[in-house]
């Protein structure tokens, strides 16, 4: 099969409508959301999940057809194409994998406008706060991810001295403020915070500080480039030091395979499809379709598509009948683990860990 690395996105009004026309016009639509133009690791798991649907014959004879925009350009982007999406596109759900901001955007769209909205990147967990019955996240929250390592790092390897290492962005912000306060919950000894500005800066003098205080442990929350700037120096300086991140530290949802390399020997979120049968399936065919191994983003947006569409099936394309089904939603065949969801539209249950070893995934065992 041809890989698909080379593709264009037309811009109009800094936003991107991708769609093939030679759908007829009863296709279901479907409309997907992602950050800026070269974010296309959810489109092509999106659009590898509808393919296999029209495959099987879509709903009822009717294919589905994936509409995505960019929120990439000034500030309410989210907003004008999100609107566009509902009165214009006509589609039935949105799904998001963007930034938290520019989620809550979209989230208010959603909310006004009555459709089901499904983040399948976002891990603000103020996004539930609203309590728009028909939000829904497909990906565990900053509050969960904060669970599943503060359980591995203080329950089970008894480290206290700990260091957690961000940036001012609105997403790792948010996600370093639950992790503090996720801690505090569970009677843990405060961690050390390190904020930059930006990933590229000049990390010599936390380095440093990091050497001096004898931290034993150092958590990243941000994007691969706060990693790729700051692991080669925590590595060359303590050998001993346990790092751990966050699931956005491995994908920055850029068409591109993870570099396990970079990640070797640290403990990260595990999205689960490493390891399973249906996950590892996956992997090899979005590799053949797109020419790189899927990252995080990708699976979330291919399971978040197949989730819309399993409720499609269930309960017909009407976007009130929709929202009504997606809330008793279990969702069984999920690459990323079988999908729930509690009163406020968030996924039930923790995530999973891996660790990075010789330059591939391996899942963490054991009691937490």
């Amino acid at each position: 099969m041809m890989a698909l690395g080379a593709r264009s996105i037309t811009s109009e009004a800094q936003t991107s409508n991708i769609h093939d026309s030679s759908y007829p016009a009863e296709a279901i639509k479907l409309g997907l959301l992602i950050p800026e133009h070269e974010a296309l690791a959810a489109k092509d798991g999106a659009e590898l999940a509808i393919r296999e649907a029209n495959n099987e014959g879509g709903y009822e004879g009717r294919p589905f057809n994936l509409i995505t925009h960019s929120t990439e350009g000034p500030w309410g982007t989210g907003s004008t194409v999100s609107v566009s999406m509902v009165f214009d596109d006509d589609v039935v759900a949105i799904i998001g994998s963007l930034d938290g901001r520019n989620a809550h955007l979209v989230e208010q769209v959603a909310t006004k406008t009555r459709v089901a909205f499904l983040s399948s990147w976002e891990t603000d967990m103020s996004l539930s706060y609203a309590f728009v019955p028909w939000y829904f996240r497909c990906i565990p929250d900053d509050h969960q991810q904060a669970i599943a390592l503060i359980q591995e790092i203080y329950r089970k390897r008894k480290i206290t001295n700990v260091a957690i290492i961000g940036t001012e962005d609105y997403d790792s912000r948010v996600a370093v403020q639950s992790f503090v306060k996720t801690a505090d919950s569970m009677k843990t000894v405060p961690p050390r915070q390190f904020l930059f500005e930006s990933s590229g800066q000049d990390f010599q003098k936390v380095l440093q500080e990091i050497d001096h205080s004898d931290i034993d442990a150092v958590i990243l929350f941000g994007k691969p480039p706060l990693a790729s700037d700051i692991l080669p120096g925590l590595k060359q300086q303590n050998k001993n030091l346990a790092i751990f991140g966050s699931i956005s530290v491995v994908d920055d949802q850029k068409a591109s395979s993870p570099d396990w390399n970079l990640y070797e020997g640290m403990t990260l979120i595990s999205s689960g499809y490493w390891f399973t049968e249906k996950g590892v399936a996956f992997q090899k065919l979005f590799q053949e379709a797109y020419g790189y191994y899927p990252g995080p983003a990708a699976a979330y947006a291919y399971d978040g598509i197949n989730l819309i569409i399993d409720v499609i099936k269930k309960s017909g394309a009407d976007r009130n009948k929709i929202i009504d089904s997606f809330a008793g939603t279990d969702y069984k065949e999920g690459i990323t683990g079988e999908i729930r969801f509690d009163e406020h539209g968030n996924r039930i249950g923790l995530p999973g860990l891996m660790t990075i070893k010789n330059g591939h995934p391996q899942m963490v065992t054991g009691d937490k």
